[in-house]
């Protein structure tokens, strides 16, 4: 038997000769810090050392590891923390956590490196770049992690002192932070689904006895349908449970099926033309999909075509009018024009998964979710259990974006596979599945025009949006842009266009970015039109308070304040500079409770909540510590349970807003009770005296649910669903009855100046520099607030240049079914972002913060496409903005 040495252990080698080195490394090692995503070599979370040198080990076979030496995350500062791991916790170089053990094992080598032929000489962000382009972070740590390779290469963390501004990250730089896919259990089976492999059929009849019968296999279950339809490639209709995932792929291709094909649609396009074939008839119209984050209204159907959705619009046929007579006069001002928007997939690194287990009439689910409160609340109305029998666990969670706030059937299929096996069994989706049916940002197409009056005001608005949802309804778009610049009338028209894709979901700031790309667009060829600056025409038409401070701080930028004009460049490179401006809901979760506790003199934070990277937990732990006098880490913070007092999803911008008020109200109280119990008041004069109150009180424990705001006394801070009249007070109470999301005055706000590179001959191009201001009240975790808003622009560039799930139109597979063939942002590919926090606006909220993480992506992609417009004096309206794009606007140009 061959055998290899891991992390200073021998250790054997499987004779199976298809057997992976990350399968050893997981499985038979149960060293889970090395991560499975893209199983190519694409995004380096499974990278490991061998003989020293880094290595992919998804790729590489385990034989070959023979006789070798194998380091994984787990030997690198197993007894005293590496300089480059003490780096990545103090520049906060992570979020989430699931790439950061392949991102720390690659960084090790290369400082390593470093340090023995250059000292302590300072590598460049492009040497760094080089070294680390073999991974990715879907979150976009990537500023953190250039921060913090160069600072530890340049000797700054060989000894010990050093602070970690994110209470979790000691765990996550080594491989300790344990993920839904690193579970498991005694006897635990692998949970596979078959899923179809039309865009649209009836299945007749399924046999499952063929694969009941094989060996190993634990269950298999019909996950059809009533009617058992199919309506796109990729839909489940069946699930196996078997020893391991080799035996359950097998069992899952011997289930037998018949089925009657049926006529199919695909896209936006297709689905859109007469006599197309209908997804959905009227009685099966309640099975699509739900795109949205809130509540949605009624809409008439016509054939694929839901809407329109126009609740938003203000005089509306003042609208019509206006444009038709200013169309007919070739009114100058007057902006037309039609944009597009790709399709944007979440591409979460850690998959969907759950893993599932019964222990006599309780119910034990770990999921990869982005709310576990309320995926008990689901499954207990599903499976008629009580509350106290079903305990929905997610210690961490490996990125979410909005694709993972739903009850998914990994997780209802799990449960059903270990009822029927009588085991514990574990779904976890392959990168395909991940790809192909997690959910996306639909596509759009968005009619826009933009009538300013000769005064110089704006006159009217008109934005008819018409969203690529699949098989899925309630886009919002078009109605977002009746919360900003405030116009005489505004016409605001959606339309979701069903087809046999699968459903989209709802994904960070969903409906924002792509109604931002066209408005934003239209806002800045106003001002060329208008001769004004765009920030001073932003300034004269928006009289938001947060963004009128952020203008202000966009005017004062030298980049801005130096911007040449396209006519004055010549020669190949042209650089330019533009501007967007973005905004997203204050959202809070009523009912957000959390509780607060003395146990042995320590303080104990708890609540239903769970964190996905955006760091719930050094939140809770930094708001209780402040008041205490306490550093964070000294309080406990216990949250990814949902035994724990309901707490907030981690969706819409919520968490922050819906977690610090009732924290403040239950150190309240617990202050109260430890001054009521104390025997003896702290030493006059002492620098610490909560510190001493808590070392001789008993144990007590409080708890406090979220309250409601107070009144705003700012001038003009508002409800803006108040601003939308009659109906956006309607809109709000839905969210609030059926979402259980509150809408809270003021508005999150974010402006962006972006500095950009434009190849007229080759149409690539290069970002220089960001600069987002962002208005989101008080921050309560500096480093994390800098490292969230600089990851949602790097995915707001992402969706601007590069990322596009494709599908063939003919059969409805997906062709991007690979992370080599979606293409997301790499670090060499991220460009310096400066991030502005401006902390007024929202006194009213106690604590004075709310979210970060929908607001600083939405005026990304419109700010690139402005900076473009301002480089080559061409508008791109269709994105990702890919080369061919962009030279097919240039052709004919000089440029070119």
């Amino acid at each position: 038997m061959s055998t290899m040495t891991i992390n200073g252990r021998t250790a054997p080698l499987p004779d199976d000769p298809d057997a992976l080195l990350i399968d050893v490394v997981r499985d038979a090692q149960g060293l889970t810090g090395t991560k499975l995503v893209c199983a190519a070599g694409v995004c380096g979370a499974c990278t490991v050392l061998v003989d020293g040198e880094p290595v992919v080990s998804c790729l590489m076979p385990a034989r070959h590891a023979a006789d070798k030496s194998i380091t994984t995350i787990e030997g690198i500062g197993a007894e005293k923390l590496h300089p480059v791991q003490k780096a990545f916790v103090a520049h906060d170089a992570l979020q989430c956590g699931f790439c950061t053990p392949g991102f720390v094992v690659e960084a090790v080598a290369f400082h390593d490196r470093w340090r023995a032929t250059k000292g302590t000489a300072v590598p460049s962000r492009e040497e760094i770049g080089a070294a680390l382009s073999g991974h990715l972070c879907r979150c976009g740590a990537y500023d953190g992690i250039f921060r913090a390779v160069a600072a530890a290469c340049s000797g700054q963390f060989d000894g010990d002192d050093f602070a970690s501004p994110r209470v979790e990250a000691r765990a996550k730089v080594t491989g300790a932070a344990k993920y839904t896919v690193d579970i498991q259990h005694d006897g635990q089976l692998e949970g596979v689904i078959l899923r179809s492999p039309w865009a649209h059929a009836r299945i007749a009849e399924i046999d499952l006895a063929p694969a009941r019968a094989m060996a190993d296999v634990g269950a298999a279950i019909s996950l059809l349908g009533d009617d058992r339809m199919v309506r796109f490639v990729g839909q489940p209709i069946a699930a196996v449970a078997a020893k391991d995932r080799k035996t359950a792929l097998a069992a899952i291709a011997a289930i037998t099926i018949k089925s009657e094909r049926l006529p199919s649609v695909i896209g936006l396009d297709a689905a859109r033309k007469p006599g197309a074939p209908v997804v959905f008839d009227k009685a099966n119209r309640k099975q699509a999909g739900n795109v949205s984050e809130g509540a949605g209204g009624p809409a008439a159907w016509n054939g694929n075509i839901r809407g329109p959705s126009a609740a938003f619009s203000q005089k509306p046929k003042k609208v019509h009018s206006w444009v038709s007579e200013a169309r007919a006069a070739n009114n100058p001002l007057l902006v037309e024009e039609i944009f597009r928007t790709g399709t944007q997939s979440h591409a979460c690194l850690e998959p969907h998964a759950t893993v599932a287990r019964f222990d006599g009439d309780g119910l034990t689910v770990h999921a990869s979710t982005q709310n576990v409160f309320h995926v008990m609340e689901l499954l207990a109305k599903r499976y008629k259990l009580a509350h106290d029998k079903i305990r929905v666990i997610a210690d961490h969670v490996g990125g979410g974006f909005g694709s993972k706030g739903a009850l998914g059937i990994e997780t209802t299929a799990a449960i059903d596979l270990a009822r029927e096996a009588r085991a514990p069994v574990r779904i976890a989706y392959d990168r395909h599945e991940e790809l192909a049916v997690s959910g996306y940002r639909p596509a759009a197409e968005i009619k826009i025009a933009l009538l300013p009056s000769a005064q110089g005001s704006l006159r009217a608005l008109s934005l008819t949006a018409h969203a690529d949802t699949g098989a899925a309804t309630n886009s919002t778009l078009a109605a977002l842009a009746r919360l900003i610049y405030p116009a005489e009338a505004k016409e605001l028209v959606d339309f979701d266009v069903i087809s046999n894709l699968p459903p989209g979901a709802p994904f960070r700031g969903p409906g924002g970015p792509p109604m931002a790309f066209a408005l934003e667009q239209a806002i800045d060829e106003a001002a060329l039109r208008m001769k004004v600056d765009p920030i001073d025409l932003r300034k004269r038409w928006d009289p938001n308070p947060n963004r009128q401070r952020l203008y202000d701080w966009a005017a004062s930028l030298d980049v801005w304040r130096n911007m040449k004009t396209p006519a004055s460049q010549t020669g190949r490179y042209r650089r330019g500079v533009g501007v967007a401006t973005g905004y997203w809901l204050y959202l809070w979760q009523p009912g957000s409770k959390v509780d607060l506790a003395v146990v042995g003199g320590r303080l104990v934070a708890s609540c239903a909540t769970q964190d996905i990277g955006q760091g719930s937990r050094t939140v809770i732990a930094n708001t209780v510590a402040r008041e205490f006098g306490l550093e964070p880490h000294e309080i406990d913070v216990r949250i990814g349970a949902s035994d724990l007092p309901e707490g907030p999803g981690a969706g819409g911008s919520r968490s922050t807003a819906s977690m610090i008020p009732p924290a403040l109200l239950a150190v309240q109280k617990l202050k109260s009770a430890i001054e009521q119990s104390a025997k003896r008041k702290p030493v006059k004069g002492s620098n610490a005296p909560w510190r001493e109150l808590l070392a001789a009180s008993p144990d007590l424990r409080v708890s406090a649910v979220r309250p409601e705001d107070d009144k705003p006394t700012s001038p003009g801070v508002r409800s803006p669903l108040k601003e939308a009249g009659f109906m956006g007070v309607i809109f709000g109470w839905m969210l609030r009855r059926f979402s259980n999301l509150a809408v809270g005055a003021g508005v999150p706000s974010s402006v962006q100046v972006i500095e950009v590179e434009v190849d007229t001959w080759l149409g690539h191009v290069r970002v220089l520099k960001v600069h987002t201001g962002i208005a989101v009240g008080k921050i309560a975790a500096p480093a994390l607030a800098h490292s969230q808003a600089a990851g949602s622009v790097i995915q707001g560039l992402g969706y601007a240049l590069y990322e596009a799930r494709e599908t063939d139109p003919r059969t409805g597979d997906i062709l991007t079914a690979s992370m080599e063939d979606y293409r997301i942002p790499g670090i060499a590919d991220i460009p310096e972002i400066d991030v502005h926090f401006d902390e007024g606006g929202f006194d009213h909220v106690l604590g004075g913060s709310v979210g970060i993480g929908e607001v600083a992506t939405v005026p990304t992609s419109p700010a690139l496409a402005n900076a473009i417009r301002n480089a080559a004096g061409i508008r791109l309206t269709e994105i990702p903005i890919r080369p061919d794009r962009l030279i097919a606007a240039l052709k004919g140009r000089t440029a070119a």
